[in-house]
């Protein structure tokens, strides 16, 4: 097993509660108690069954475009044994109560994803819910039977005697059924041969809706009396408001009030990330004029001087030293000095935006002693947290209502945009939809570090790597964090156990850390997308600089299915002969090692992300510097596939925007301004750069499933670049790949 459920597991003590609903339906759930190894208290999910059949499944943690609000109610369906037609999806509000103890969760551990945890954290949990209510419906059928529970069986909603020939619909037994006490220990849960649901393919939950512009994000949202509002944002990165003149915008018809935001110091703690001037009117487009026509003086910024040219002219020249060693296995040095070859070389991943079609925007409305939030975040707890910090009104008084997000991949677990609405409501007493411009979004982004990292490989003289190390020069995505200190920022830019650790002797990583002002946080698969564009592609170095089949290479250090230990996200162990697996599969579907035309290449990769695996075989043609995209293999073993639909959406989206992002984004800084500001600029992928020849195949593995929002994107990269040097003899070492190649 290679992914642990984590701490949201199911004890014998977490035992099933219900309750009659106001419209006599049957509410599930479990109850709040205290775990005695952790003390940690866990609250539940609920269930409702309804008089007329249908049956109403909660799902508590939001919905970004990953497909949790289809798979976490199957798995509640699939025990429960209900048919999947008959069930509709809700969106919990954040639940989160204040007890005695401090603050706890109703809905059965934290409200939020990130980190492709959402469907692994429910594993267990949901299942035991639906286990539990189904039991609970027996027991009250055979009470009313005068049978014993063992004579009852459950199909397709309703309980089953087949002794007295009657079925009993679960409508019918709610009322029995809530008034029971629950059994002190859990259910029996159904064995894999016998799933229905999980792992069949459905259509996912409001396809239709989201395909016809039904769908509701929180840009749509509207409530009675809303005022709103936009902010100025400083042009340069740090900077503060000194002085402004709002007589112009004030003028403006529809413009109700203008003020300045006080935003953190430079280098502290921030909740909103830099001060501006808020505009409040009738509409967005009167607030955006108002914006316009404001005189803003700002104040000397200490990152008015930062620029990308400076930033990777740092990284080389702290390469030159030596910098802070977090990983010195077998002995490097003595490994480098005998071996019969080594290889050095240097790659480089810039900084990129998350660039959500979405960008954001918050409801808030903050009264004398509550607030309401409606927002697209990724972690509500977090939304709650800075509402509170912003207002001071306790936690269990603010309302987080979550609306399906356009687009996460990471920038909606910080929740700056959020503070600032309820700081405007706040100040002003109305109910405010702030909005940002797509231009706010780009160039006020938690960007994706970017980093130089200088790979070195000692091979002795059967080929085989004996040493292997990466340095690297970059800024963490740890920003201003005063619980980090400093010798830990290389956490989130060097996995220590990612591959080739324990399958190389000799392994070394130093890091070196830039202090550049430009903000940065978790962008899809955070590290993962650099260092796996790094590793698979010296990996392919080394194999054309020892004359070896660089599939093959791959193979012989991978090895056949064994565990090893993984201490980072996604452990406790690793399963390198899974990515094995992988790599065959891809290599045999596009038939690698078939003679191809001149200008034609296929290339490889693979990589473990997050307790899944996924790898990429993909062919090219490069013809007077134009790349077409002639054909592409994913593959991903996830574990258990619990949404297979779901699963093929995400290896396809993932590739697509690893594959966006490598081509053509980056972010760039002069005398403290992000020069981007748009798709102009920033230019996405269309759809006419995919090939038609496109496959995605899921590789199940009987093991607890992993979340697939990030798996498919860390080797789209490398896979694309090697594929390049097979068509053309030209290596790429830095991204972007496109301009190199014109």
């Amino acid at each position: 097993m290679s992914a642990a459920p984590g701490k949201f597991h199911v004890t014998r003590r977490q035992v099933l509660i219900a309750g009659v609903g106001a419209a006599g339906s049957l509410v599930v759930g479990l109850p709040a108690l205290a775990d005695e190894e952790d003390g940690e208290r866990m609250l539940g999910f609920f269930i409702e069954i309804n008089p007329d059949g249908s049956v109403v499944i909660g799902c508590k943690d939001p919905e970004i475009g990953q497909g949790l609000r289809t798979a976490v109610p199957m798995l509640v369906a699939e025990e429960l044994d209900v048919p999947w037609d008959k069930v509709r999806i809700e969106q919990m509000p954040l639940g989160i109560v204040k007890t005695a103890d401090g603050y706890a969760w109703k809905y059965g551990g934290g409200q939020g994803v990130g980190g492709s945890t959402g469907l692994l954290y429910n594993w267990e949990l949901m299942r035991q819910v639906g286990a539990d209510a189904r039991r609970q419906l027996i027991r009250a059928a055979a009470r009313r039977l005068g049978v014993d529970e063992s004579q009852c069986d459950t199909r397709r909603g309703a309980v089953v005697c087949p002794s007295q020939n009657t079925e009993i619909p679960y409508s019918e037994l709610v009322v029995e059924a809530a008034a029971l006490p629950a059994p002190e220990e859990p259910a029996p849960r159904k064995a894999m041969d016998d799933y229905r649901i999980i792992g069949t393919r459905r259509q996912t939950i409001d396809a239709h809706d989201i395909v016809t512009g039904k769908a509701m994000y929180g840009i749509d949202t509207v409530q009675p009396d809303m005022r709103y509002a936009v902010i100025a944002r400083a042009p340069v990165l740090n900077a503060r408001v000194k002085s402004f003149d709002d007589t112009k915008a004030r003028a403006i018809k529809g413009v109700l009030d203008v003020f300045s935001i006080d935003g953190p110091e430079p280098g502290e703690p921030y909740v909103i990330l830099a001060s501006g001037v808020a505009v409040v009117a009738t509409s967005t487009w009167a607030a955006m004029q108002g914006q316009a026509a404001l005189d803003i003086e700002w104040e000397q910024s200490p990152s008015a001087s930062d620029s990308s040219e400076r930033f990777w002219r740092e990284n080389e020249e702290m390469l030159k030293g030596d910098g802070q060693v977090v990983l010195d296995d077998g002995d490097y040095d003595a490994a480098m000095a005998a071996a019969s070859k080594t290889i050095t070389r240097q790659y480089r991943v810039p900084f990129v935006s998350h660039a959500p079609l979405e960008p954001q925007n918050c409801y808030a409305y903050v009264k004398a002693d509550e607030c309401h939030i409606i927002a697209p975040t990724q972690m509500p707890s977090g939304a709650s947290r800075s509402a509170h910090a912003v207002t001071g009104i306790p936690r269990e008084n603010i309302r987080i209502d979550m609306t399906r997000v356009g687009g996460g991949f990471g920038r909606r677990l910080t929740n700056d945009y959020v503070a600032e609405a309820a700081m405007i409501s706040k100040r002003t007493g109305w109910p405010i939809k702030l909005q940002w411009t797509r231009e706010d979004d780009m160039k006020n982004d938690f960007y994706r570090p970017g980093g130089l990292h200088e790979m070195h490989a000692g091979i002795d003289a059967d080929g085989s790597i004996t040493a292997w190390a990466q340095r690297l020069a970059s800024g963490s995505k740890y920003y201003r964090r005063p619980d980090m200190p400093d010798e830990n920022l290389y956490q989130a830019e060097l996995y220590v156990d990612d591959f080739p650790r324990r399958i190389v002797d000799n392994v070394r990583m130093e890091y070196f850390h830039n202090r550049i002002g430009l903000p940065r946080g978790s962008w899809r698969a955070p590290a993962h997308t650099a260092n796996a564009f790094v590793i698979q592609s010296f990996i392919d170095e080394i194999a054309h600089e020892t004359g070896q089949d660089p599939l093959r290479l791959r193979l012989d250090l991978l090895g056949e299915p064994r565990e090893l230990e993984y201490s980072g996200h996604g452990g406790p162990t690793f399963n390198p002969g899974r990515l094995a697996r992988l790599l065959r599969f891809v290599a045999e579907r596009i038939g690698y090692g078939n003679r191809l035309p001149k200008g034609r290449g296929i290339g490889l990769a693979t990589h473990f992300t997050f307790g899944g695996y996924a790898a990429h075989a993909m062919e090219v043609s490069v013809a007077e510097g134009k790349l077409t995209i002639e054909r592409i293999v994913a593959a991903i073993d996830c574990g258990y596939a619990v949404h297979p639909n779901g699963v093929d959406a995400q290896l396809q989206g993932g590739t697509i925007d690893g594959l966006s992002t490598a081509l053509g984004l980056q972010i760039t800084v002069k005398d403290g301004r992000v020069q981007q500001s748009n798709f102009d600029d920033y230019p996405l992928a269309r759809i006419a750069m995919v090939p038609s020849l496109f496959e995605t195949h899921i590789l199940n593995f009987d093991d607890v499933p992993t979340g697939v929002g990030e798996i498919g994107i860390p080797s789209a990269a490398p896979a694309l670049t090697n594929a390049i040097f097979a068509a053309t003899g030209q290596r790429i070492r830095s991204l972007p790949v496109l301009k190199q190649l014109a």
